[in-house]
């Protein structure tokens, strides 16, 4: 008996079936583990960020008071103006408005008018008033970088987090009415 077996190769539509399979696997496993420009945790922070800022502006507007929001290379504090003694003090006991700190390999850099703040590691110290003390001049005290106003105005920035090892980016800017938009660094 001379029984002959026929060896067949894959299909051409066999091949092409595979293939597109291991690229929409490929694909899903890139998306989840955020290797294709997204970086969950800079979106996080922008977003946690953006919300006290709308959040402060609310709290402003209902109460009549004036915060601040200063930025350290690697945190941001809120504060808020104490007209009678006409000087910015801490928010204490206060968790919304708390001191942030971001994670270990992230940054900010701050633009105020299209130029580059230098942000200082630590917060500034607030220095508190002696009341024997004549009252302060303004120019003379501190002053945080972005101010929230009670009539909602917020002080215009650009805002970039980012990571320091890496190209993953976010922008944050916030414009006169308090409008605040997230999106990626332009080139």
């Amino acid at each position: 008996m001379n029984i002959r077996r026929h060896t067949r190769g894959f299909s051409l539509i066999e091949i092409l079936v595979v293939i597109v399979i291991i690229a929409i696997v490929s694909a899903v496993a890139l998306l989840s583990l955020g290797l294709l420009g997204e970086d969950r945790e800079l979106e996080t922070e922008a977003r946690r960020l953006a919300s006290l800022v709308e959040v402060a502006q609310d709290e402003a507007m209902m109460q009549g008071r004036e915060f601040g929001l200063e930025f350290m290379s690697a945190s941001y504090r809120f504060v808020e103006y104490d007209p009678l003694i006409n000087q910015w003090g801490e928010l204490f006991f206060d968790d919304m408005f708390r001191q942030r700190d971001l994670p270990e390999d992230v940054e900010f850099e701050l633009f105020l008018e299209g130029q580059l703040v230098l942000l200082d590691m630590d917060p500034t110290e607030i220095d508190e008033p002696d009341e024997d003390a004549p009252v302060r001049d303004a120019t003379q005290t501190y002053a945080p970088h972005v101010l929230i106003f009670s009539s909602g105005d917020v002080t215009p920035f650009e805002l970039l987090i980012r990571r320091r090892l890496g190209d993953h980016s976010i922008v944050l800017k916030g414009n006169l009415l308090g409008h605040i938009e997230i999106g990626a660094e332009e080139e």
